[in-house]
């Protein structure tokens, strides 16, 4: 393996100047480029652990820059909880240990035998088939973690080599996020309830009395304690520099690395732990009602409640909005684009006076029975709705003085505003003078009459895609369409406007509703990327014309976040089919200037 891939973590404020330089000159609007969106999880390689990992992401990469695309997009990759969710993690800092290539020369202090006889226990086959099993995914990886830790501690720590002065290091530098994240993480174990902190014993439930409460605690219990946390640390560590290096050769291949960063961060989290005092933990972030979720009877009426704690931004501007400006700087060593998730919630956010456990109690509510539930509150917008010029005048100046502060981290055309939903008309316009991209998704931007937007008429300072995570698959809003317009219903003269539509945004003439088909497939794909938009990014199932769906907003089930794609990366080479629509796609991207 190239010493490129070898292990050897720094310090997240190491060497990273001369590489952010070097990138910064060419991320710029002035050069039209192409992405691939794709989940970590969902990706496949022939030696991963059940899920996808930094490994498949080095394949990826590879892959990407051999086809001609210069980004490729993640989904966050922060710690997730019990759901699963990457947009709930237990940590805004921390990251999830289940992205780590777990081999030994991967991994400080894992052995070839610790490996083979952990692996041994595990069906290996039925983990890597199929969906993501967290279940047992999780563990696996934790058991490797805490072998590999334990002879860390012996052949490092007890001698204090370089490599555990460079960790003693790392963690003093990390210590304003990391000293409370570890304790949190150790609790959650201990408690045996997960990163729900409200179910702990009282005495636990912040940073603070924790603290106090594990100093009364007797001799064994605290060096219990003292050892877990090092671990947790350790495993950050190893993270850390993982990710670190796979930026540094993501950019050697010409591919940057886009990451997520949620606008909201979990109730249930370190963050919140450690910091109660940031946060309004009265109130749950979300969304306003959207009637076109008629599936969804609480959103259509409501909106969509989160359950993300709202900003004291009032005491995050008395110290300089220090939390967004540490996030901001750890995700920079990982990544070199960042896509902010729910970019209006800077200007303003919906929120609700209930958690979203107690929304069921509401769906058949007055507004009058909800407000003698809640004390006279109702969901509102935070902190002024945009119904007035003076609460929209308060909203922009309040969003582009915490946009800049986060501009001031990131540098010049860094940042990526994920502005869909309800959009006030203040914003878009507020992204593009600052330099901030937003979204284009062709099917939500009509022209007066209702026919689309042609692609080359969008603003250059914009990314386009047809779909994100939340959103259906191209194949499978297509099949939906179709099969509307071949049953008896009132949606099918809606359906077929549709998809007469979208084939006239791929300069397509369509006569009478045809089925899916690779010559539609390239056209709508070539439509994509000969947009005037800076970056035009594929979702991955678009990419190769499937209908696997990673997340279905709103609905609690397994296939959420767990979904995998059906081959690993090595067969995209091998298999004629995906040969051949990869020789395609890389024509279209020459044709359109996208390499």
């Amino acid at each position: 393996m190239p010493p490129a891939h070898r292990v050897h973590p720094v310090s997240t404020v190491s060497n990273q100047t001369q590489s952010d330089h070097s990138a910064q000159s060419s991320i710029s609007p002035d050069h039209r480029i192409a992405g691939i969106l794709a989940p970590l999880f969902a990706l496949r390689s022939g030696n991963d652990l059940g899920v996808g990992d930094i490994g498949c992401l080095r394949e990826l990469v590879d892959w990407a820059a051999a086809a001609g695309f210069r980004l490729v997009q993640l989904l966050p990759i922060n710690e997730t909880g019990a759901d699963n969710s990457p947009y709930m993690a237990v940590s805004s800092a921390a990251l999830e240990p289940g992205t780590l290539e777990l081999a030994p020369d991967r991994v400080p202090g894992l052995t070839q035998e610790a490996l083979d006889e952990e692996l041994e226990k595990e069906n290996l086959a039925e983990l890597r088939s199929g969906a993501v099993a967290y279940s047992k995914v999780k563990p696996l990886k934790l058991r490797l973690l805490e072998r590999a830790f334990e002879n860390f501690s012996r052949t490092d720590l007890s001698k204090n080599t370089r490599r555990a002065r460079i960790y003693r290091q790392w963690m003093a530098g990390q210590a304003e996020w990391l000293d409370g994240y570890g304790l949190f993480r150790v609790l959650m174990d201990e408690n045996r309830v997960g990163e729900q902190w409200d179910l702990w014993p009282e005495q636990q439930r912040t940073l603070a009395s924790a603290r106090q409460w594990l100093d009364q605690q007797p001799a064994g219990v605290r060096k219990r304690f003292e050892k877990r946390v090092r671990f947790y640390k350790w495993v950050q560590w190893v993270a850390f520099a993982q990710w670190e290096e796979m930026r540094a050769y993501a950019e050697g291949r010409g591919v940057w690395l886009m990451g997520d960063v949620p606008f909201g961060v979990s109730y249930y989290s370190s963050d919140v732990f450690s910091d109660p005092q940031i946060f309004d933990l009265q109130w749950s972030g979300g969304a306003p009602p959207e009637p076109a979720y008629r599936d969804d009877p609480f959103v259509a009426k409501w909106g969509q409640n989160w359950g993300v704690p709202l900003y004291r931004w009032d005491r995050m501007r008395a110290n300089n909005f220090r939390w967004w400006r540490r996030r901001v700087r750890l995700t920079r060593n990982i990544f070199h684009l960042f896509r902010i998730d729910h970019v209006l919630g800077f200007y303003r956010i919906y929120g609700f006076p209930w958690r979203p456990q107690k929304n069921g109690e509401y769906i058949t509510l007055t507004h009058e029975e909800a407000r003698t539930r809640t004390g006279g509150k109702l969901p509102r917008f935070f902190p002024h709705d945009d119904v007035t010029e003076k609460h929209r005048d308060w909203n922009r100046a309040d969003g582009e003085e915490f946009l800049r502060a986060l501009l001031e981290e990131t540098g010049e055309y860094r940042l990526i505003g994920e502005d869909l939903g309800v959009v006030p008309p203040y914003v878009r316009p507020s992204l593009t003078g600052m330099g901030i991209a937003g979204f284009k998704i062709p099917i939500w931007e009509p022209k007066w009459d209702g026919w689309l937007i042609d692609g080359a008429d969008y603003q250059r300072l914009s990314v386009t895609t047809y779909a994100t995570h939340d959103h259906e698959p191209l194949r499978a809003w297509w099949d939906h369409r179709y099969h509307a317009t071949r049953a008896e219903g009132q949606d099918r003269a809606s359906a077929w406007d549709q998809m007469v539509k979208l084939t006239a945004f791929a300069h397509m003439h369509m006569r009478e509703p045809e089925p899916w088909s690779g010559t539609l497939h390239l056209a709508l794909l070539q439509a994509l990327f000969r947009s005037n938009s800076w970056i035009a990014v594929c979702m991955i199932t678009d990419l190769f014309g499937t209908d696997q769906r990673f997340n279905v907003p709103g609905a609690v089930a397994e296939s959420n976040w767990s979904e995998r794609l059906p081959h690993d990366i090595p067969t995209w080479r091998q298999r004629p089919e995906l040969r051949d629509l990869a020789a395609a796609v890389t024509a279209i991207l020459k044709e359109t200037g996208r390499t």
